[in-house]
């Protein structure tokens, strides 16, 4: 079932395709911007430092705008990227089939 030939590619298939990439890009956007916050965090509990907090959280705003607008245009990148290779070059299907 998983290594079969992918279906025909359709509209509603490219769409869901490509906002669930998204939705993955955000998701992992949200990871690092908890592993960038715990290591800024740790580093200035090292130097003994003030944490100044922007509505619950120590990174600058813009930063966080920057990091959900980079994992959002990510995801959607590579879904297009991938979409061409599973479903209009068809990768994938062209390496079994020998």
């Amino acid at each position: 079932m998983f290594f079969d030939a992918p279906g025909k590619p359709t509209s509603l298939k490219k769409k869901v395709y490509l906002f669930s990439s998204t939705i993955l890009g955000i998701l992992l956007s949200y990871l690092a911007h908890a592993v960038i916050e715990i290591n800024y965090l740790n580093w200035l509990a090292s130097r003994g430092e003030a944490v100044i907090f922007y509505g619950g959280c120590a990174l600058w705003p813009p930063l966080q705008i920057a990091l959900w607008l980079a994992g959002a245009i990510g995801g959607f990148v590579l879904g297009r990227f991938w979409w061409r290779k599973v479903y209009v070059e068809r990768v994938w299907a062209k390496r079994f089939k020998k």
